[in-house]
């Protein structure tokens, strides 16, 4: 009996071991016997989600989301194209919404929301500080409303923004919809430089590279400033970055180059010298004060352009 019990006993431990190792390494039986289970028993469905991605993990649809008619656009209203990578994305550390209504609203797929965290075209589902920067302008009597479109991805390389990018199609199609929701874009706020770091991008490479996306932009009838943000910095493999940050870099020379260059560009925030560590809530992403002290950055900087331009 007893050697009968440990006969068994060794044979479920072998089948046990066996089992562990075909699942971990994708060998006989398992993905056979995962087949067959996925047959008989079908997939998984997951638990139903109020958002909705596209084949790029953009956020495309928000079932909270507020359906509005799309507000004319008059010279008191600031039209923002907000492009870049997840710091320009929904993966702020703090949610907000419109304090105006329809006054302040996110354009997406030639449909006009309420604004509200998080912003339907870029990437994720946490938090922005876009709409606090346009509850800000409206309260400070820049703009009567502001339309707030964003194109963002984490992790994006600016290559994939410069025609020939698999993004660089998808700026088009922004622009276009855009003009054919009777808006004309006022502001380009570029916020990226942290994937090129990492990836030893050249200073040249990065300037011909932003280029060829203003050139993008211009050729479809943009001609509003381009402020690009130096920004190159995100901490910790985690987030796919190095331990330390080094200011003075070849994306940074790139970016600070780029905005004494002319062509309608102009410096946007400085975040990399603007935030410290308490600032990001992972060593990379902007957490609540972070935000804050960015969107005020971009008011400041947004209002004293501003003013230049109704001085000439």
């Amino acid at each position: 009996m007893r050697k009968t019990m440990a006969v068994g006993l060794a044979a479920l431990i072998a089948i046990y071991f066996l089992g562990g190792m075909s699942a971990r390494h994708q060998i006989f039986p398992w993905p056979q016997l995962s087949a067959l289970k996925k047959q008989v028993v079908g997939e998984k469905v997951g638990a139903p989600s109020r958002y909705t991605f596209d084949d790029k993990e953009r956020l495309i649809g928000d079932e909270s989301k507020t359906l509005v008619t799309c507000p004319p656009q008059t010279d008191r209203t600031a039209v923002l194209l907000i492009l870049g990578q997840s710091n320009a994305a929904n993966y702020g550390g703090q949610r907000h919404r419109s304090n105006y209504g329809a006054r302040v609203v996110n354009a997406f797929d030639k449909r006009c929301y309420i604004a509200a965290s998080p912003l339907l075209g870029s990437t994720n589902t946490r938090g922005e500080y876009w709409t606090l920067l346009a509850n800000n302008l409206i309260a400070s009597g820049q703009n009567d409303n502001v339309i707030l479109a964003p194109l963002a991805y984490s992790g994006s390389e600016v290559a994939r923004w410069a025609a020939g990018g698999d993004f660089n199609p998808v700026l088009v199609d922004t622009v276009k919809q855009l003009q054919d929701s009777g808006y004309r874009v006022t502001n380009v706020l570029w916020v990226q430089g942290e994937a090129d770091l990492v990836m030893g991008t050249t200073a040249e490479a990065y300037q011909e590279r932003f280029m060829s996306m203003v050139n993008t932009l211009r050729q479809h009838g943009v001609e509003a400033p381009v402020y690009i943000s130096i920004a190159s910095k995100c901490l910790e493999p985690s987030n796919g970055g190095f331990k330390e940050h080094i200011p003075d870099n070849a994306v940074v020379r790139a970016q600070m180059a780029l905005s004494k260059s002319g062509h309608g560009i102009r410096e946007g925030v400085n975040s990399d010298a603007l935030l410290d560590g308490d600032d990001r809530y992972d060593d990379c992403h902007f957490g609540s004060t972070g935000g804050e002290k960015a969107s005020q950055a971009w008011l400041n900087l947004l209002r004293s352009d501003g003013r230049l331009e109704s001085s000439r």
